[in-house]
């Protein structure tokens, strides 16, 4: 089923879920996997999800049932640059039939 927002989803990116710490203290990632989006490379100051402001040098845009795919601290890679998640924003407008997305910010 398509969303409102499909044709303006023209970008890929590969992200790699953060799924934690092994007992050697070195971040865990699950398999790559690719999502489509859009990808803007306007950078935004954001609050990260211990409510600091930092700078996102990136947002992508995608379909929000994509968000779970990107927690805080997922690596994601687009056109060779490997970035950070910093916060992921899910949004559905509910009855009121608006594009429902969800928003990565990225380091």
């Amino acid at each position: 089923m398509g969303d409102d927002l499909d044709e303006f989803y023209v970008h890929t990116v590969t992200v790699e879920t953060y799924q934690g710490t092994n007992g050697y203290g070195e971040d865990v990632f699950a398999a790559p996997v690719t999502v489509t989006g859009f990808l803007d490379d306007t950078r935004h100051l954001v609050r990260s999800q211990t409510a600091e402001q930092v700078v996102s040098e990136a947002q992508f845009y995608t379909r929000p049932e994509n968000g779970a795919l990107f927690p805080t601290d997922s690596r994601v890679t687009a056109d060779g640059v490997t970035s950070r998640v910093i916060r992921t924003n899910v949004n559905t407008s509910g009855n009121l039939d608006l594009p429902d997305h969800a928003v990565i910010s990225l380091t």
